[in-house]
């Protein structure tokens, strides 16, 4: 009988990636599950892209996240992607099948479920004000939108992503979806439901950061969520709580959709659980 030491590899691909906490909550999952699986954090930059993709395929990586800035840009290197991840215009989700690299997107998803699970909230006939355009900013809009929230607010510094993200919810989905640009402290409609920083604004080490916002908008009829994951009670939803507002943090996003890869990957259900408390532990 023949033993293998070999482990299957998956990982992260980001700039930055050092204080990435993922790495703790798939090694729980797979010691959990018995697997021998690996799972590490990769420093790429943005024009060493290309060449770490290679590299994925070369060394035949089971699967990788890509994280900002590759959301976007991971597109250019994959065989195929799923019609929700060419919906959303960015991937944080490829496997490996065969020879083929396929792409999909978690991240709305696993916020959804962190909505629906952790703050008991359905975003059905809900106004949302999205904080950002980026790739994780639209996965949440375009999966918010087939969820059927009843109106998006897009808030961004760029006219063109901001603009472009609101069309594509106009044009592609049920719901409905505005521009505003974004100048100066924000102030939020009073009539807003959720309120989502999709930006990276408040991730360590810049956790002395918030977003642009005027925190006297914000009412306690509000459900204010940061997608930021490290810290989790970012400066930006201690203020909200402050002002009366139930907020809802970045872990439970990560670790929905962090399971969603994990099923994906290896085919089996992910112990949520042990993914939970292991990023528990670690998280500022």
């Amino acid at each position: 009988m023949t033993t293998s030491y070999r482990h299957e590899i998956v990982g992260v691909f980001g700039d930055p990636v050092d204080e990435n906490p993922t790495i703790v909550m798939f090694e729980a999952a797979f010691k959990a599950k018995g697997l021998r699986w690996r799972y590490q954090n990769f420093h790429v930059r943005a024009a060493d892209l290309p060449a770490a993709m290679a590299g994925l395929r070369a060394m035949r990586f089971r699967g990788i996240n890509l994280t900002l800035p590759h959301k976007i840009e991971g597109l250019r290197y994959l065989d195929r992607i799923t019609p929700e991840a060419g919906l959303i215009g960015a991937v944080n989700t490829v496997v490996r099948d065969g020879d083929m690299l396929i792409g999909t997107n978690t991240d709305g998803k696993g916020f959804l479920m962190a909505l629906k699970l952790n703050a008991n909230l359905d975003p059905s006939g809900r106004r949302v004000v999205v904080l950002g355009a980026g790739g994780a900013a639209r996965a949440i809009a375009v999966e918010l939108a087939l969820a059927g929230a009843r109106h998006i607010t897009i808030v961004n510094r760029t006219a063109s992503r901001g603009e472009a993200l609101a069309q594509l919810i106009n044009d592609k989905t049920p719901g409905k979806a505005e521009f505003v640009l974004w100048s100066g402290d924000y102030t939020l409609p009073r009539d807003a439901d959720i309120v989502i920083n999709a930006t990276d604004v408040g991730l360590y080490p810049r956790i002395h950061e918030r977003p642009r916002v005027n925190m006297d908008s914000i009412r306690p009829t509000m459900l204010v969520c940061d997608v930021v994951p490290n810290p989790p009670r970012t400066r930006f939803l201690i203020e909200a709580a402050a002002k009366g507002a139930k907020t809802l943090d970045g872990l439970g996003m990560l670790v929905y959709q962090g399971a969603i890869a994990f099923t994906i990957w290896t085919g089996q259900d992910a112990p949520v659980d042990v993914m939970r408390q292991a990023l528990s532990e670690v998280v500022i």
